[in-house]
């Protein structure tokens, strides 16, 4: 599955109203880190076939990164059942990001 590119408009349906865990992965393009954890990102997208895999660009969609107060990027989330259930700031391996999901 690709990964999702979410913004204010479909972060409610996507990830609040989600029947399968949902990771989202904070980002900016000129953030060094969010470019090292992106094709990582991707890679787990095409994948994982029992959850979601998002992203949402923080300069795009500013109230999205502080509703779910983002001070740092990249910020990786888990989201289960409509809630934040694990965060983990900073690029990750993609084995700790796909123990995440779990």
């Amino acid at each position: 599955m690709a990964v999702i590119h979410l913004t204010k408009d479909n972060f409610k349906e996507e990830v609040l109203e989600s029947n399968v865990p949902v990771l989202v992965d904070f980002w900016a393009t000129w953030c060094g880190p969010c470019q090292m954890v992106g094709p990582v990102v991707e890679e787990i997208a095409g994948e994982v076939t029992d959850a979601k895999i998002c992203k949402v660009d923080v300069d795009a969609n500013p109230e999205l990164a502080r509703d779910y107060r983002v001070m740092s990027i990249p910020t990786l989330m888990v989201f289960k059942n409509g809630e934040a259930v694990k965060r983990e700031v900073g690029a990750k391996p993609k084995a700790e990001i796909l123990d995440m999901l779990r």
